[in-house]
Order: structure tokens, then sequence, then C-alpha cells
């Protein structure tokens, strides 16, 4: 099977190096990246080592491909679903993996289905690390059961939930508000707290308050989060706060998880993926 993968940032390297040890798929691979000029060549270079085909478009990778999976930042979802309606052909699967608001992924599938391609939502449940290829995906759309069909025995993790596009992602988003949510207020409580030399006292008290959960241990973990995925989990909680305020409530709290998740990010670390 022939796929495509528009994106090929730490999601799109990972599902790359697992589609590719099934021995089952040919992979063409299109990034922005590829167009830098200070990074492009290297990061081509890296992708033809890794086994890829290097394709100079977005519509070049998709041109032979079965399914074509959206893998990009949030913040660019719509301007690659836009793009795709112009050169998917009727038939071709379209699996929008990324983080965005309801709205968002519902104007997607529109412009899509438009020209006759099968769109598929698709909400990534946990972090991509460590489950890799087997992280699970809710999948929504008319086209959700058939994705799952095509991609789960080449080692996906995709359970159909509804043929109503936006409806994944809002099972994603409205998960994110609690945990990113709970990420940013644990790394202000964990600062603050070092600062004035209380940090036994403070996660002695919350532990004997929920004594299932090592806030210590919890603090590290989830500094460490926001530093390296800080920017990107940013941009997810204001697509959060667009399917907030979508629904005609306040989104100022979900704006603020946003800015204090890019205020926790380590660019450098950003920088390397």
């Amino acid at each position: 099977m022939k796929l495509a993968l528009i994106g090929y940032g730490e999601v799109g390297h990972i599902f790359a190096r697992g589609f590719l040890a099934t021995g089952k798929v040919d992979i063409a691979v299109y990034d922005l990246l590829f167009d830098d000029p200070e990074q492009g060549a290297l990061t081509r270079q890296e992708a033809a080592a890794n086994g890829l085909q290097v394709a100079a478009t977005a519509a070049d990778a998709a041109k032979e491909a079965r399914v074509v999976i959206s893998a990009v930042t949030a913040d660019a979802v719509a301007g690659v679903a836009q793009q795709a309606a112009h050169y998917l052909k009727p038939g071709q699967m379209f699996l929008d993996i990324n983080s965005a608001s309801p709205v968002t992924k519902k104007n997607a599938f529109a412009q899509v289905d438009a020209i006759g391609a099968h769109y598929v939502e698709g909400a990534v449940m946990q972090p991509v690390p460590g489950p890799d290829l087997k992280v699970p995906i809710l999948c929504g759309g008319p086209y959700a059961q058939e994705a799952a069909d095509l991609l789960n025995p080449l080692g996906m993790n995709m359970t159909p939930v509804s043929e109503e596009p936006g409806r994944a992602s809002a099972m994603k988003l409205c998960r994110s508000i609690m945990i990113k949510g709970i990420e940013a207020l644990i790394v202000d409580c964990a600062a603050s707290a070092k600062a004035w030399g209380v940090e036994k006292e403070v996660f002695g008290s919350l532990q004997e308050t929920w004594p299932s959960i090592d806030f210590a241990d919890l603090s590290v973990y989830m500094g460490q989060r926001v530093r390296q995925h800080g920017i990107r989990r940013a941009a997810e909680m204001r697509e959060a706060a667009m399917m907030v305020a979508d629904l005609g409530r306040n989104d100022t709290l979900c704006k603020a998880v946003a800015d204090a998740q890019e205020r926790g990010a380590d660019r450098k670390a950003k920088a390397k993926l």
C-alpha cells in the first residue's frame, strides 16, 4: 500500500518508522522544512535515509497514495486541508490526525468531501512516543470504519466513535482542557513552592487530599512534558479555546492555559523536533 505523510515532525517520524517496519507500505513524505534554505537539505536527506520517498510538494506526495495522513501543527490544519481539496482524487482517503477544534475539522471535512475524497477525523488520545503507531486514535466521519479496517492491520489503533465529523475532536479537546490545565497549574505550583522552600509541605498536603497521586513525581514529569512540548500544547489549547467560544462559553481559562504552556516551553527542545 502507498501512503503519504504531510508533516515530518515528531509524529511523522514515529508513524513513518512504524509503517515501514511492517514491510507492507511505501511512504512518500512532504514537510514545509523541506523548503527551508537552511534546514531543508538536511531534513530531506534524513527522510531519504530513513527509507521515505521525498516529495517536492504535498500534492506530489499524495499523487499515488491510497491514504494521505496529515500530521502538522494545529495552526496549519485548515490550510493543509484546503490545499488537499485541490489535489486529492475521488476515493482517496485523507486522515487528519491533528489537534484542532471540532469546527475546524467539520470545515475541513466539507472541503475534502466536496471533491469526492474520503476525509477521516482523527483524535490522538495519548502522547505518541511510547505507544508509537499503536497510540489510541478516535476517528470520526462517514469513512471512520473504512479507515480503521484499512489501517489497523498495518499496526494503527483506530477506534471509530462517530459518523459525524467534529465529535472525536471534541472528545480530545475536552480531555485536553483538563490535562493541559493540570500541567499548567502544577508547574506554577512547583515553581512557587520551590522558591519558598516549602515543596515538602505543599506536596505532602496535596497527597493527603489525593493519596493515590505522588505530586512530587508528577510535578517533575509534567514539567518535563511542558518544557518539551509546550509550544505544540499551547496551539492545541488555543483550538480548545476556539471550541469553547463556539459553544458560547468564556474561553479565558483555555487561553490562559495556552499562555502558560507556551511560557514553560524550552524553545531549544522544540527546535530539535
